[in-house]
């Protein structure tokens, strides 16, 4: 799905001010019903994480610490079985998983003799029974599992759908009976950043608007939405990278992306919201 800058605006002046639940997503598909769920999904959940990173400092100073932690302890002593971090962190609009990891960090600082290590809290994040208190593991295994945006769970499916169109774009390229080396192939080389897959024989993208058409060495697979401050960071990150290394190629963004940002194909990066379909290898464009 191919937004204009108009349209993507339209609907992140929607999320201003929305919670990050499952509820809000569904009425975001009721104010935009000509809109894939997974495009939508994507777009509210690159949205929320930018809300978050503005507010995250606020969020983290001793005061505020401290302030959630009493206003945690003093809710469990009321109702121990009651949502207590999650109806916190949807009060002080925080997303669930980060809020039960800074209670998380607090209670082991007051109760374990050295400080957590980052790979305990993760653990424990990942598992909520590996918690030593079950009224704090039950209240983060709540925040983890109503957190749509961020979270061990929301990281799991993440790398799936990923995955899952590494995997869809390779069949294709097999299917066109493209030969390719792939990430793993790459590094084995001794390549450190790499797309997903590097042509062995470049092809042509036919384009209606160009007469001679795109010539692609390499296709990255994002299993996203290509607003603009992802797709900024991945040029400078990676796309450019790539094309000094390996020519001009195409990025794929599969929930679609903003129109405009498509503006560096004479440059060598494409931009397609699917597999083009109107490719040929380029010696038998040169046939």
């Amino acid at each position: 799905m191919i937004l204009t800058k108009a349209q993507y605006d339209e609907i992140a002046q929607c999320l201003v001010s929305v919670p990050p639940t499952r509820q809000s997503l569904r009425k975001l598909k009721q104010r935009f019903p000509s809109q894939s769920q997974a495009t939508l999904l994507s777009i509210f959940s690159q949205e929320y994480q930018k809300h978050i990173k503005r507010t995250h400092a606020k969020h983290h100073t001793s005061e505020a610490i401290e302030s959630y932690y009493q206003r945690y302890l003093n809710g469990v002593g009321r109702n121990g079985a009651a949502p207590v971090l999650l109806e916190l962190a949807n009060e002080v609009d925080y997303a669930p998983s980060l809020m039960a990891r800074i209670i998380l960090e607090r209670f082991l600082q007051e109760h374990e003799e050295t400080p957590p290590s980052k790979s305990v809290i993760n653990s424990m994040l990942r598992d909520p029974s590996q918690i030593p208190d079950g009224v704090l593991a039950n209240q983060v295994y709540q925040c983890i599992v109503n957190d749509c945006c961020y979270g061990p769970l929301v990281d799991c499916i993440k790398h799936a759908i990923g995955h899952e169109h590494e995997v869809l774009l390779r069949d294709l390229l097999l299917e066109k009976s493209l030969s390719f080396l792939d990430e793993d192939q790459l590094r084995a080389k001794g390549y450190d950043k790499t797309p997903d897959f590097i042509l062995q024989v470049p092809v042509v993208m036919l384009c209606p608007l160009a007469v001679e058409g795109h010539i692609i060495h390499w296709i990255e697979s994002k299993a996203s939405f290509g607003d603009e401050c992802s797709h900024h960071a991945y040029l400078h990150d990676q796309f450019w990278s790539y094309w000094n290394r390996f020519g001009p190629g195409l990025v794929i963004y599969w929930y679609g992306f903003i129109q405009e940002l498509d503006c560096n194909r004479e440059r060598g990066i494409l931009l397609k919201a699917c597999f083009p379909t109107d490719i040929v290898t380029l010696c038998h464009s040169l046939a």
